[in-house]
């Protein structure tokens, strides 16, 4: 008989091993860290006029759909939200609960002078700063800011993205998918 492989014991452990060590591998690290970079798909929350900049943004002229990000309309399948503008107290309630709907990882881009410090309302009793509602990774500055702004800020997200690497959290997550398929059998 020519050589071959047997497995004995836990196929389940077993199978949870080899995957464990598949995803801390480089190779698969690099194919899923650049999966992650190049599907940055925004939520679609318009909240003040900065969110003409952003219909600019993947308007012909400007495309960010090359750079692998299209605007969605379910919290449940983005992975991105871009504040755009005034952040009301009342509209912070419903960025937080499309923050915590969204998919893991999460990324979140402060677009404009009101989402960063209040901008011309800073003294109003009813606006909030984003940073105060989710952790914001990439602050877009200006009144408003142009298309190429934010182009600018999903390039250089995509690069803490793929510079970051899998952490933890990640491997629990792909597990827990993973438990989920077998129990759907």
């Amino acid at each position: 008989m020519e050589g071959g492989l047997v497995f004995i014991g836990n196929l389940d452990l077993t199978t949870r091993k080899v995957l464990r060590w598949l995803v801390e591998r480089k190779p698969l690290k690099d194919i899923v860290e650049w999966a992650t970079a190049f599907s940055l798909w925004p939520v679609h929350l318009m909240t003040s006029c900065c969110g003409v900049e952003l219909g600019a943004a993947y308007a012909p002229r400007f495309d960010l759909e090359r750079y692998g990000s299209l605007p969605f309309v379910s919290p449940r399948q983005t992975n991105l939200i871009v504040i755009e503008g005034t952040l009301t107290r009342k509209m912070a309630r419903v960025a937080r609960i499309t923050w915590e709907q969204m998919a893991d990882p999460k990324f979140v881009i402060a677009m404009g002078a009101c989402a960063i410090d209040g901008g011309l309302f800073w003294n109003s009793y009813n606006v909030v700063r984003a940073s105060e509602v989710m952790p914001v990774d990439i602050y877009i500055p200006g009144c408003p800011p142009r298309p190429e702004a934010l182009a600018r800020a999903i390039l250089l997200l995509q690069q803490r993205i793929r510079k970051r690497g899998l952490s933890r959290h990640d491997l629990e997550m792909i597990e827990s998918t993973i438990k989920r398929i077998d129990s759907s059998k």
